[in-house]
């Protein structure tokens, strides 16, 4: 551990990232909460504190009971913290949402981490929009059954973005938190951090259009209805919490997401 310190403090000194360290670290064969200590250690200085983060409750039952219905647990993982569950959504809500934001969408943005705002992306090319929180009946009820998933109040998050991929559509792997090096980090993060992610398939592609984790080597396959939720407790690399949309081969996806929150998000004023 030593001798990884002082190499990391030199590393340091010559100007690499908090990221470039830890995935040095991790990249050696140690453990994220390992690492964060060695870099820490040999930066003199603490990295970002864990975060509270929303997990479902699971107790090695099949079926979780999330109010109005039951869901199916597909898979559970402790490292990613990650879950995929079956009959989250009814045909016709994923139906519902599908029209109600067909008419609406416009080309996705990515996050702009000097200004904090939104800007077009090569790595993201779907269209897509943001609902606001309880905009109508089939949000609300959705929003209700995610929160008795989770255990985490829907007003710590963002609204439910719906997105259409077409063919060809990808987005290509990225982290979903704020970059706490970004200098816009604390415009970012005024109503708070970003901590956990849902996913809702809304169809099922012809072919392609799955969800990546390449750090786990974990592909989950877009199925309608079904959803992944993963969390991060922190805003770096260690949580393995990186992802992608794979390109769609045939036909198209539609997907929703909904991002939680540390502390209760306020909503920007409407268009």
């Amino acid at each position: 551990m030593a001798r990884l310190c002082a190499w990391l403090a030199e590393r340091h000194r010559a100007g690499d990232s908090v990221v470039q360290l830890l995935a040095a670290c991790t990249g050696s064969g140690w453990d994220g909460d390992t690492a964060v200590r060695a870099v820490e250690t040999a930066m003199g200085q603490s990295l970002a504190p864990p975060l509270p983060t929303p997990r479902p409750l699971f107790r090695n039952k099949p079926e979780l009971d999330v109010g109005d219905r039951r869901v199916h647990v597909l898979l559970s993982m402790q490292r990613p913290a990650l879950m995929v569950v079956g009959n989250m959504l009814s045909d016709e809500e994923c139906d519902g949402l599908i029209e109600a934001a067909r008419a609406r969408i416009s080309p996705s943005t990515v996050v702009d981490n000097l200004s904090g705002g939104n800007k077009p992306g090569d790595e993201r090319t779907s269209h897509g929009l943001f609902f606001r929180r309880g905009e109508s009946e089939l949000i609300q009820r959705i929003e209700r059954r995610l929160e008795r998933f989770l255990a985490w109040p829907m007003d710590w998050g963002e609204g439910l973005q719906v997105l259409r991929y077409g063919l060809g559509a990808e987005y290509r792997p990225h982290f979903d938190y704020f970059d706490p090096e970004s200098p816009a980090i604390a415009k970012l993060t005024a109503s708070g951090q970003r901590v956990a992610t849902v996913l809702l398939y809304l169809n099922t592609p012809e072919e392609g259009g799955g969800t990546s984790f390449p750090d786990v080597q974990l592909d989950v396959a877009a199925r309608r209805g079904n959803a992944v939720f993963f969390a991060y407790d922190r805003p770096y690399p260690t949580t393995l919490t990186r992802h992608g949309g794979q390109p769609v081969l045939a036909g198209e996806k539609w997907v929703a997401t909904k991002w939680l929150r540390s502390q209760y998000f306020e909503e920007p004023p409407p268009r």
